[in-house]
C-alpha cells in the first residue's frame, strides 16, 4: 500500500495549482488546514468509510461539517472545492487530507518565500529573543520566517530550532550528551 505522503502529493499539487492560478492561496490554505485537522481524527475517517453510506451522503456530511468548522472553500459553496471533495471520495483518498494540507502549505511557503520555524526552549522566550532568532534565521535561510515557540523543560537549557529541513540543536541536553559520548571514547 502506498504511503499517505506519496498519495497526497499529487492532490496537494493540483489544489495548489488551482489556488495559485485563481489567487486564492490563503483561502485554500485556511480551508485545507481545517479539513486536515478534522480528518486527522481516526474515528471520523472510520465513520466516513462505513459501507452503509454512499459518496453523495459522505459529501453532504463533509460539506456540512466543513461549513460549521470554517473551511469555506470545502463547505459546498465553491464548485472547485466540491469537485475536489468528490474526487477524494471517489478515489477513497479522504483519509489523506491531513497530508494534502501539509504538502499544500509547503508549496505555498515556497511561492511566498517563507519558512515556518519552531523554536523549542527550556523556558518561555521573550519577544526580543524570538525576534532575534527570526532575524538570524532570515539571514541564514534567505527568506521570511514565521516563528512558533514551544517549551520543553527536558531540554535543561538552550533551544532546538526546526526551520524547514534545517534543525539547529543548541540545547544543553544535546551538549551534555555529546560530552558524555566524547568522554566514553
Amino acid at each position: 500500500m502506498a504511503d499517505n505522503n506519496t498519495v497526497a502529493r499529487p492532490y496537494a499539487q493540483a489544489v495548489f495549482d488551482i489556488a495559485n492560478e485563481a489567487g486564492d492561496l490563503v483561502q485554500w490554505s485556511e480551508s485545507l488546514t481545517v479539513a486536515g485537522q478534522l480528518l486527522a481524527d481516526v474515528a471520523l475517517v472510520e465513520y466516513l468509510t462505513n459501507p452503509e453510506f454512499n459518496n453523495e451522503q459522505r459529501l453532504k456530511f463533509l460539506t456540512g461539517l466543513f461549513k460549521q468548522s470554517g473551511a469555506k472553500l470545502l463547505a459546498g459553496g465553491n464548485e472547485k472545492g466540491t469537485n475536489f471533495l468528490k474526487l477524494l471520495l471517489e478515489n477513497r483518498r479522504i483519509a489523506v487530507m491531513p497530508e494534502i494540507a501539509e504538502h499544500y502549505e509547503t508549496q505555498k511557503a515556497k511561492v511566498e518565500n517563507t519558512v515556518d520555524a519552531v523554536v523549542t526552549s527550556a523556558t518561555e522566550l521573550s519577544k526580543n529573543q524570538v525576534s532575534d532568532i527570526a532575524a538570524a534565521l532570515k539571514k541564514r535561510l534567505g527568506c521570511d520566517i514565521n516563528v512558533e515557540t514551544d517549551v520543553d523543560e527536558n531540554l535543561i537549557g538552550g533551544a532546538v530550532i526546526r526551520a524547514g529541513d534545517v534543525v539547529i540543536d543548541g540545547s544543553l541536553r544535546a551538549r551534555l550528551e555529546s560530552l558524555a559520548i566524547a568522554l566514553i571514547k
